[in-house]
């Protein structure tokens, strides 16, 4: 275990023996039941096997990470890195320091065969140790019981080992002409720094050349695992809609809120709680920071701070979603009245959102690449602008719209429209742009639709009217055999939709 899992105790306690032995007995026999393989174990193999193909022969290190503090002696709730949630089915607050190794095999004649999955981590304690009822961040006493490596061998269908192996694992057979290692760098700086020891000590790092080498590598395992995820399994796709259904029950909760938003002051407070506590309630907690922006705030992109008022008049831009214990976000955005009704020129930038999302959802279908859904919509909001006579003096639609001398728009939608869902809200973030942004869509991709247009209340280029207001319109859509289907689609979309769930109290 790290020096960090060790801080000494700021307070006495005994340490005889008779101490030890008291604590230690009269305890009844724990359970020893072994659980059934789960269904999300099942989907990690298939998605370990086709990892162990790209890398044949070599040992692959994806660490859960550890715990983060978030002030002195106290930490943030544990969440394992995504890669290793990706590889073995374990989801919320589940061990800490934890290791997947997948440990190269060869045949007879000693050619690559695969990989073993060996999960290293501290099992549960026994009583007559000191962990069991010291160890303020780990032990029994103050944190709960852990598995046992029977326990989570049965669970994950993979080799369990104690944490204290994984040095010696890690330095079995490396060098030259035998086993190289490779690691998720970002996930555990201090497994990064023993699998750099090690390859130093093997003599797999002799100088600056080696080591840019080995590290290029690791990055090469990261985004391959990254890149994996561009397509979702069955098991993911349900996932998603497991967390799409949870985020809009709790929009209507925040809906049915709003007179109390209004009425407490701080309503962005209000509102980011109870959207927060249904997602609490209903997977692992929020995805991310909940934008809760009214008003003037909704036309700042990220607006998390939440510290505003929720009025009358006013329109609340919602972007919000529930994880999965598994650890799938939905990512949805709702742009509501407060009152229940639109002004005018609420409703004029409302439509002209609406209409560009209406293009990108059209543009969201296998064959086309992912930035065609961008393209549409943008250029449905560059339609707009130009009829509003907005952009500069002279400039054509397709002036505005050429990527090297134009952009005029980007004034007012200076984001992307899409972008890939998962285990993160913004997940496969580091495959490649061929991959990513001009690859092609498949079947199983799931993507966000969300274009936005934001006119600050102090942008003198736009009319007084348009002041103030932002509006984003986002939802969640799996690619399918011949288009997308809309994972959100349950939650009012039109400006009429809106104005009347808002009225009934969000009942939709």
């Amino acid at each position: 275990m790290s020096e960090k899992q060790h801080k000494a105790e700021h307070r006495e306690r005994p340490s005889n023996e008779a101490f030890r032995a008291f604590m230690g007995g009269g305890w009844a026999p724990r359970d020893s039941t072994v659980p059934s393989l789960t269904e999300a174990a099942r989907y990690a193999a298939a998605r370990r096997e086709r990892l162990s193909a790209l890398f044949p022969g070599e040992r692959l290190v994806v660490p859960a990470g550890g715990l983060k503090i978030r002030s002195n002696d106290t930490d943030y709730v544990f969440r394992p890195h995504s890669a290793f949630a990706h590889l073995t089915g374990l989801g919320a607050d589940r061990d800490p320091d934890a290791v997947l190794v997948l440990e190269p095999r060869t045949d007879g004649a000693g050619a690559a065969a695969g990989h073993e999955a060996v999960l290293y981590f501290l099992p549960l304690a026994d009583r007559d140790t000191e962990e069991f009822f010291a160890d303020s961040r780990v032990g029994e006493f103050w944190v709960g019981a852990r598995p046992t490596l029977a326990s989570t061998a049965a669970e994950l269908g993979v080799t369990t080992r104690h944490l204290h192996e994984l040095p010696d694992a890690l330095a079995k057979d490396a060098g030259p002409g035998a086993v190289s290692v490779r690691v998720v760098r970002d996930a555990d700086r201090e497994v990064a720094a023993l699998v750099d020891t090690v390859r130093q000590q093997a003599g797999l790092t002799t100088d600056e050349a080696t080591v840019a080498a080995a590290q290029e590598a690791d990055l090469a395992l990261a985004r391959a695992l990254s890149t994996q995820r561009l397509v979702k399994d069955d098991w993911e796709v349900r996932q998603m809609e497991e967390a799409v259904e949870a985020t809009a029950i709790a929009f209507d909760a925040v809906v049915a809120q709003l007179p109390e938003a209004v009425r407490r002051g701080r309503g962005e407070r209000w509102v980011e709680g109870v959207f927060g506590l249904h997602a609490r309630h209903a997977g692992n907690g929020v995805g991310y920071d909940s934008i809760c922006a009214a008003g003037e705030h909704a036309t700042t992109l990220h607006w998390n701070r939440n510290t505003g008022e929720v009025r009358e008049g006013e329109l609340l831009l919602l972007d919000a979603g529930v994880e999965t214990d598994a650890l799938y976000t939905a990512d949805v955005t709702r742009t509501v009245p407060v009152g229940g009704t639109f002004s005018r020129a609420q409703r004029k930038v409302y439509e002209a959102v609406l209409a560009a999302q209406e293009a990108g959802l059209a543009a969201a279908r296998p064959g086309n690449t992912f930035k065609d859904i961008h393209a549409a919509a943008i250029t449905v909001i560059a339609e707009h602008l130009l009829e509003w006579g907005l952009l500069p003096e002279g400039v054509t639609l397709e002036q505005t719209l050429d990527a090297d001398t134009g952009q005029y728009h980007r004034r007012w939608m200076v984001h992307g429209t899409s972008h890939h869902l998962g285990i993160d809200v913004h997940d496969c973030a580091l495959a490649l742009r061929e991959d990513y942004l001009e690859g092609e869509l498949r079947e199983g991709m799931v993507l966000t639709v969300e274009p936005g247009l934001y006119f600050k209340s102090d942008d003198l280029l736009v009319p007084e009217e348009l002041r103030g207001i932002g509006v984003r319109i986002e939802d969640d859509v799996v690619i399918t055999a011949d288009g997308c289907r809309n994972l959100s689609a349950m939650l009012p979309r039109t400006a009429d939709e809106v104005e009347a769930w808002v009225r009934a109290g969000g009942t939709r």
